[in-house]
């Protein structure tokens, strides 16, 4: 049987588009599936809807599928008898299927959207959930007044209501403010995680900005970058619209532009604390000395560019209380009382790194590390250097025997000093035998008896400590008290650089050594600064906006400064806590490790 199947659409601008083919077949299937014969896609048309076959004497049967029923000249029916040379009408979905049949022609069938009446189904109809829920306008109601009352109305009331009791940031229990959780807009930072249930741990006012009071309740060991009414005096001026915004927020009960919650936001999610970029500095410090005149720092706007030089802190003079803080273009002195050659100890070739060869425990010339061990606890400082410990391995200060032991002057008190020195020239010496003796007076036994062999030098060294030639002198310089031998005070800061941070583990070991900062290698008074300049810094730091290379890294204000704790800045993560120089394999901590 033939069908001939006409498939006319209309386009945009009214014009009918028909396109014709012609399916030799005794039955069609009409469907929303693509492989049906006549394919209508749409969700009122099931997958395979309806069925037209050939029912004998010219007649066509239509049959419905599935569930679904369809329209036969205007009735909804499941099965229909139609006579082609009659013509009829059938609807399925929104398509109009229109079947007649010329003479001796194969049946046609007219297919064209069908009118909004003769439309059978919806296309959500399936899919709404209207004879189950109320209507939309009932269901918009009851959820804003579950809101209103659960989210709202609850937290606010117990908020109101809540007993007042003091923030106690060991003892933090949960929150009082039932459902505050609803008011949230977002997660805690890292560092405030254990307050996510208890809202009012911060926010004490409802409607009101966090102040800094509360915050000060924990972090009470935070100090002002400087006093507030100076950082509002040397702040930039702000622009017309950011003013306006301030004085908004202020009446609403926001602290000030200098106010914790200005710079530290939460709410973030669970982030760490990240330091500021350098303009959150250079904003003040750029040219900070029109609006601070009385400043005693120069400007500071990127490191790369424009920033003062250094200025160590360090005893200029002998015999000061307090030491001072003196830029390194004025090429400072520094007066620590020592005479300490660092050339000469740091040689490779000379006469300490002999002797440092000769030690067993050690077998090398001496490092940097063998004295100056950095301190832990106060990043960018040193641990005091220790005589016993990192000098006396050379700088013997063995003053006789006692029996089977070695006797050893005092180091440290001067006045200790004198009572050992007493002793030691008080107590009796064995004679050397020369293989010569000496008449008269001279004798043993006589008035002027000394012995003069080879351990003289070192008897006299020790016995005239504190005189010219004596053993003091090899390290410190000597003055008189009231009269009496005494020695210079010695005065050596634990940290040089303030106000700013400098982790030597991050530049140690395959970074840099000692002595390309530090010139000690060719130091040969205790009274050079050996402190690097600014310039020095730069051949590897640049400012913010420089380009990472593998010999430049890109430095801001924050990875130097701090701002409530200037020494101890936020530390970046491509700058990790790196071991240090090794274990304690020197000189100085085997000998010390002995003695213990």
């Amino acid at each position: 049987m033939a069908f001939l199947i006409r498939t006319i659409a209309v386009a945009k601008s009214g014009r009918e588009i028909v396109r014709d083919r012609t399916v030799e077949k005794d039955e069609l299937i009409v469907g929303r599936d693509p492989a049906s014969d006549i394919h209508l896609p749409d969700l009122t048309v099931e997958l395979q809807h309806l069925k037209l076959t050939d029912a004998g004497r010219g007649m066509i049967a239509a049959r419905a599928i599935g569930e679904l029923p369809f329209d036969c000249d205007g009735q909804s029916v499941t099965d229909a008898r139609i006579d082609p040379n009659a013509g009829a009408e059938i609807a399925v979905g929104p398509a109009l299927l229109a079947v007649s049949r010329g003479e001796d022609g194969p049946v046609k069938i007219n297919i064209q959207p069908a009118p909004k009446d003769k439309v059978t189904g919806e296309p959500e109809a399936g899919f709404r959930m209207a004879s189950a829920m109320p209507s939309k306008r009932t269901m918009a109601w009851t959820f804003f007044g579950l809101i209103f009352l659960l989210l709202l109305s609850v937290p606010i009331l117990s908020h109101q209501l809540r007993e007042r009791v003091e923030n106690d940031p060991k003892n933090i229990d949960d929150g009082t403010v039932l459902m505050d959780a609803s008011w949230s807009t977002g997660d805690l930072s890292m560092a405030h995680h254990d307050l996510e249930d208890n809202c009012e741990a911060c926010h004490q006012n409802a409607f009101v900005s966090v102040q800094d009071e509360t915050c000060i309740t924990c972090h009470e060991v935070l100090g002002d970058h400087a006093k507030m009414d100076r950082q509002l005096t040397g702040m930039a001026p702000m622009s017309t619209g950011d003013s306006i915004q301030w004085n908004i927020g202020q009446a609403l009960g926001k602290e000030g532009p200098l106010g914790c919650v200005s710079c530290h936001t939460e709410h973030e999610g669970p982030v760490k604390l990240e330091a500021s970029d350098e303009k959150f500095c250079a904003d003040c410090h750029n040219d900070m000395d029109v609006r601070l005149t009385d400043v005693s720092f120069g400007n500071a706007g990127d490191f790369g560019e424009k920033h003062p030089q250094f200025r160590p802190q360090f005893y200029a003079a002998h015999f000061d209380k307090e030491a001072k803080r003196v830029s390194l273009d004025e090429n400072p002195i520094e007066k620590s009382g020592l005479v300490f050659p660092h050339d000469i100890h740091v040689s490779e070739t000379g006469g300490a790194a002999k002797m440092a060869m000769s030690l067993s425990q050690y077998g090398g010339p001496l490092e940097c590390s063998d004295c100056h061990t950095e301190d832990k606890e106060a990043p960018g400082g040193f641990m005091p250097v220790v005589m016993e410990d990192s000098c006396e391995a050379c700088h013997s200060l063995v003053s006789g025997t006692t029996g089977s032991a070695f006797t050893s002057l005092r180091h440290g008190d001067v006045s200790d000093l004198m009572e050992d020195l007493a002793k030691v020239n008080l107590s009796s010496r064995r004679t050397v035998v020369t293989g010569r003796g000496r008449p008269g007076q001279y004798g043993s036994g006589g008035r002027y008896y000394a012995n003069f062999g080879r351990p003289m030098g070192a008897y006299l060294a020790i016995s005239r400590a504190l005189e010219k030639g004596g053993t003091c002198g090899d390290c410190h310089l000597r003055t008189t008290t009231d009269g009496r031998p005494d020695l210079i005070p010695v005065n050596i800061p634990e940290k040089y650089i303030h106000r700013g941070f400098f982790p030597h583990e991050a530049h140690g070991d395959d970074v840099a050594e000692c002595k390309d900062c530090h010139a000690a290698d060719t130091s040969g008074e205790a009274t050079d600064l050996l402190i690097p300049d600014l310039e020095s810094c730069r051949d590897c730091h640049l400012g913010e906006s420089a380009l990472k290379t593998e010999e430049i890294v890109p430095s801001s204000c924050a990875m130097c400064h701090g701002y409530h704790t200037p020494a101890s800045p936020w530390k970046p993560e491509d700058h990790p806590n790196l071991p240090g120089n090794g274990g304690d394999d020197n000189v100085a901590a085997i000998l010390s490790s002995l003695r213990r």
